[in-house]
């Protein structure tokens, strides 16, 4: 009986063009962000159940892919086990929380502001749906140790420079603060207790609408007073959203620093993408402190790229308070996007060097490193009864030319 070949449910098996494809769009966005002078780190795809649990992922954390102890420290015979007694880390399920650790772990080392790119895997535990892997790439930028608005600036200038980079536009920027609408929250009622609730459940509101959002709030059983009056300061806004903003916020500065961020980014978009501030949008992770942001795309049905400022999560490894904000382009809907269009990445002339069993191998290595040497890419093939049928599938991967070996002739292909 045959053994089920199947990858696990959630995950996939990528094709040699959809691996070329991948790698092309992740070389892309690297070689931008290392232009703007971020520096490559990595780290484990393994945290202490701990610390995920307390990073205030949103709802995140009921994803997470937790591990069993191991070995002596797993004790399966004692009686009313609890999760404490099975699992002691678990699966990265973003690479914020990481990076903060990993920061706190090497800060010795590095100079501030730090500048950071992560192009790595991520797991989460939830329904697989179009877009949507249980395993799957994160790219990331983060800067620490700035707590300007600059640094938000940056983020978005290598972002959507990224963006361009790989042919990506028409994109619109959402800019947002967590400080106004926690201010918005706190005065129409709620406690500084219910600001996280309240925000996932707003966070739905392009989704299941002002109604949907009032439905939800009265089934926590909040206040119909409270709840009636926060849906009202958020029918006020949607007329001068940032005359709203300005009224509620009780911080000095964050109204101004928002719209001269989306000033700025106005400013460097060239036409290429479009800005505007969003009251609605949240952000579902816990951690963040201040501006946040995101990418939507007519393309895909939801944002291809987000992130924020959250102050507060390094100062949880050091003691004292670090500045941190960070971007995240979404790799894996880019990637969808991009080969549902048919994109092709700008390749290397791809030969085929036909050769016959009675020829010197070594001479045809010879041969092939020539052809490597100027840049050609280079895929040896014995003639044999299946040479047509090979020779049509490197076709199919992109190759343009056939030498043989013998005499040197050409053939184009295709």
């Amino acid at each position: 009986m045959k053994m089920n070949a199947q990858p696990v449910r959630g995950t996939k098996d990528y094709l040699p063009q959809e691996v070329e494809i991948r790698d092309y769009i992740r070389s892309q966005i690297e070689n931008v962000y290392q232009s703007f002078g971020f520096h490559k780190i990595a780290t484990p795809i393994m945290e202490d159940i701990e610390r995920l649990n307390k990073s205030d992922g949103g709802e995140n954390l009921a994803m997470i892919f937790k591990l069993l102890k191991r070995g002596q420290k797993l004790d399966l015979s004692k009686e009313n086990l609890a999760e404490d007694d099975l699992v002691d880390s678990g699966l990265r399920y973003d690479l914020t929380m990481p990076l903060s650790r990993y920061y706190a772990n090497n800060s010795q080392f590095l100079n501030l502001p730090f500048k950071a790119i992560q192009i790595d895997k991520v797991f989460r535990a939830e329904r697989p749906q179009k877009g949507r892997l249980r395993e799957f790439f994160q790219c990331d930028i983060d800067i620490i140790g700035d707590n300007s608005i600059q640094a938000e600036m940056e983020l978005i200038a290598a972002t959507t420079s990224a963006l361009n980079a790989i042919g990506f536009s028409d994109f619109t920027i959402r800019l947002n603060d967590r400080r106004i609408l926690t201010d918005m929250i706190l005065a129409a009622g709620f406690k500084n207790e219910d600001v996280a609730a309240v925000c996932i459940i707003f966070d739905k509101l392009d989704k299941i609408g002002l109604d949907g959002v009032r439905t939800e709030l009265l089934e926590r059983q909040y206040s119909t007073d409270i709840v009636e009056k926060f849906l009202d300061i958020l029918s006020a806004a949607e007329t001068d959203p940032l005359a709203a903003a300005e009224k509620f916020c009780t911080q000095s500065g964050v109204v101004t620093n928002l719209k001269y961020v989306l000033d700025f980014a106005q400013r460097i978009s060239n036409g290429q993408f479009h800005v505007i501030y969003d009251k609605s949008l949240v952000r579902g992770m816990g951690y963040y402190t201040g501006m946040v942001f995101e990418i939507v795309s007519p393309k895909f049905g939801s944002s291809v790229a987000g992130g924020g400022r959250y102050d507060e999560m390094v100062g949880k490894f050091l003691g004292e308070s670090v500045p941190a904000v960070g971007f995240s382009i979404g790799f894996e809907r880019i990637c969808s996007i991009l080969l549902e269009e048919g994109f092709v990445p700008p390749r290397k002339e791809k030969i085929v060097l036909a050769y016959n069993d009675e020829d010197d191998f070594a001479e045809v290595i010879i041969k092939a490193q020539k052809l490597r040497a100027v840049g050609k890419i280079v895929t040896m093939l014995k003639r044999s009864k299946k040479f047509g049928k090979q020779l049509d599938a490197l076709i199919a991967n992109g190759a343009t030319k056939m030498v043989n070996f013998s005499d040197d002739s050409q053939k184009n292909l295709g």
